[in-house]
């Protein structure tokens, strides 16, 4: 965000959430690199200089609407109680990968092959920060070690599978996932 808007006035909120579904709107229908501030924000209903209150540009904007997606990646991961089973992933996370679908062009254009761009970096990120405190309060060795492993390997097959280079229906690619992910946090690392 940029600009003097205040994060928790409702209007600010009302104004940001309004900007994020024009834009996924938008790319439903054309790339990103096609959509254009003023058909965004008459789609929005707000004027351009609010949008730069709020936005330095559209990818800021962009990355914003898609941080939804980085949230309910991590929640999906470890959406699960007691001992997680390595041959079925929680539904949340096959959720997640079908959820993808309708506004994959938009995810590959900010998380690029390998995991890399804005919200690959977002992503890492928050998920490496999750899965270290989770493993730190657990006791589990290796907690950054493992962490990193986890991020970059997930954000990794993420944009890889949204770029088709991994070619699998969303339930198939999110049951490969969570055995590498088992495999991962299970790994000697001592």
């Amino acid at each position: 965000m940029t600009g003097s808007a205040t994060p928790g006035d409702p209007r600010a909120a009302r104004t940001r959430a309004a900007l994020r579904q024009a834009l996924l709107d938008e790319c439903a229908e054309r790339p990103l690199e096609q959509v254009g501030v003023a058909a965004l924000v008459r789609r929005a209903g707000v004027g351009r200089a609010t949008f730069y209150l709020h936005y330095a540009d559209l990818q800021a904007l962009a990355v914003d609407a898609c941080a939804t997606v980085v949230r309910e990646a991590v929640d999906a991961l470890h959406a699960w109680r007691g001992v997680p089973d390595p041959a079925s992933p929680p539904p949340d996370l096959t959720a997640f990968f079908t959820g993808l679908v309708p506004h994959a062009a938009l995810y590959r254009t900010l998380l690029r092959p390998g995991g890399s761009g804005p919200l690959g970096e977002l992503l890492h990120r928050e998920l490496r920060e999750y899965s270290r405190r989770e493993r730190a309060l657990a006791g589990a060795p290796e907690p950054e070690l493992i962490a990193s492993a986890v991020a970059a390997s997930f954000a990794g097959v993420l944009a890889d599978w949204l770029h088709g280079l991994i070619e699998a229906p969303p339930a198939r690619v999110a049951g490969q996932v969570w055995r590498l992910l088992m495999v991962l946090h299970r790994a000697p690392v001592h």
